[in-house]
């Protein structure tokens, strides 16, 4: 263990840049010849060879160029937890293979269901990720209004006939687990509804009422509203106080996918963009993206335990009946999962070491580094920006000062992206907003300063430049189209 964390240490100090630069097919050599069938000769050459095959190349989150997907780097307190929870291997879906673990978890999923606003009535459970959350909230939006509507219970009866009728609602930019969810309920792909975003890509709240009288006028029946507090690709809120108010008078579960945008309930300066998420159904957190905690740790909070009931089953040899009326607390009676690892462990010993404030203070670094990012690309003539940012996230491209049509600046910011990746001196993610290819910084680096985005988007610019310079007529390759102007 020792000689591990010698090897952490070694690479985590001496990182230069957040990745290797090498390709798929060039890394994928190295393990063709493999005999997992032969061991090697022991701990100290296991690990030398993990080190060439997994840290060599391995993409370093810490490092302050790493700008993509929402990977945040990790406490220490939380690396000791792991580190804990894995020699305990303790599974915290029964008491009897958790003891306290039960009440560290439970405490976690009350002092987070108070954070939102949620009373006493509320529970939770924890989770692998924001898509499965989102698949069990729309599991309990599917089954708790179908209790409503038809006095039909879908966990001893299966799918009403009618359950075809259920239709969901989320912004056009909302996360894809959505559609998934609804495919993997049995309700399909075209039980979700994108609704159209305003110029903050936010769900407009008009288009949404339209949405959802135009479902009705077709004889659907909408079921859910989901509310996405920090969208992927935008960092966007939306709206959720008219949300709420409209879910309300229709009569619909409202769910809030608060993955990205958690992080805010323990802010001090940005807390109030989540106001009205106490009048949510349901929440999705991500406590792995905003709270600063490896991967996996995330929950699922609800404002009325008892909708937790539709996932409840007793099996004689796990959870009896008997233990529940005993006052036993078992864990999976709430949980899709049976066997569950001690995730809650990183948080509790992060909160216990740092306190909330640490945690909302890097939240809080992040937004603002955003802001400043954002001034720093709205001055730059070369780049066109789409939006001011509400949490920690830009989507751009270079866009040189010359006439160039949009498939031109579509491949030429897809040869930005690859051959920034190429290098390893910065990563930076990229996505498509109506058709067009855009490049995006996801800022969740407390570390990074505004000085690395200056050096990041200097790279931009010198990869651009050298691709269009790649791209001249007198070049031999084929040149880049050009738009005819006047």
């Amino acid at each position: 263990m020792l000689q591990g964390l010698e090897l952490i240490e070694n690479r985590m100090t001496a990182v230069k840049r957040p990745f290797s630069g090498i390709l798929p097919r060039e890394l994928a050599q190295q393990f063709e010849h493999l005999d997992l069938d032969q061991p090697c000769s022991g701990m100290n050459e296991a690990l030398a060879e993990l080190d060439r095959l997994y840290l060599e190349d391995a993409v370093y989150f810490h490092h302050p160029h790493y700008t993509a997907h929402l990977n945040c780097p990790v406490t220490i307190p939380a690396i000791t937890a792991e580190l804990i929870q894995a020699s305990f291997n303790t599974s915290v879906d029964t008491w009897d293979q958790s003891g306290g673990g039960t009440f560290i978890e439970q405490r976690l999923i009350d002092w987070t269901a108070n954070r939102i606003g949620f009373d006493s009535d509320a529970d939770g459970v924890f989770t692998s990720g924001g898509t499965q959350s989102n698949l069990m909230a729309m599991l309990l939006a599917r089954d708790n209004l179908s209790q409503h509507f038809w006095q039909h219970s879908t966990r001893e009866q299966g799918l009403h006939p009618d359950a075809h009728r259920f239709r969901i609602f989320c912004s056009e930019v909302s996360h894809f687990s959505i559609q998934k969810a609804a495919a993997l309920l049995g309700l399909g792909y075209d039980a979700v509804v994108p609704v159209p975003c305003d110029a903050y890509y936010r769900m407009d709240v008009a288009a949404l009422t339209q949405a959802i009288e135009t479902t009705r006028e077709q004889g659907l029946l909408p079921m859910a509203v989901v509310a996405t507090a920090g969208t992927t690709d935008f960092g966007s809120i939306d709206p959720i106080i008219p949300i709420a108010d409209l879910s309300r008078r229709e009569g619909l579960w409202l769910h809030v996918d608060a993955a990205y945008g958690c992080g805010l309930l323990t802010s001090s300066r940005h807390r109030h963009l989540l106001k009205g998420i106490e009048q949510a159904d349901s929440v999705t957190v991500d406590y792995h993206k905003s709270f600063l905690q490896p991967v996996s740790c995330s929950a699922l909070l609800v404002r009325h335990k008892h909708t937790l009931g539709c996932v409840t089953w007793h099996a004689e040899y796990l959870n009896p009946l008997c233990q529940r009326q005993e006052g036993t607390p078992n864990l999976v009676d709430k949980s899709l999962q049976t066997t569950r690892r001690f995730d809650a462990l990183k948080l509790w010993l992060t909160l216990r070491a740092l306190g909330p404030e640490a945690i909302g203070a890097a939240f809080d670094k992040v937004i603002h580094l955003a802001r400043q990012g954002y001034l720093l690309l709205l001055s730059d003539n070369d780049i066109e920006i789409l939006h001011q940012p509400q949490l920690s996230t830009l989507v751009f491209r270079y866009r040189p000062d010359m006439a160039m049509s949009e498939a031109a600046l579509d491949q030429l910011n897809q040869s930005i992206r690859k051959a920034l990746m190429r290098s390893g001196e910065a990563l930076v993610a990229a996505t498509r907003v109506h058709g067009r290819q855009y490049l995006k910084f996801t800022l969740l680096n407390p570390d990074t300063r505004i000085r690395d985005v200056q050096a990041v988007l200097r790279l931009i610019k010198r990869h651009g430049a050298d691709a269009l310079s790649a791209h001249t007529p007198t070049s031999t390759q084929q040149p880049m189209e050009v738009a005819h102007v006047g």
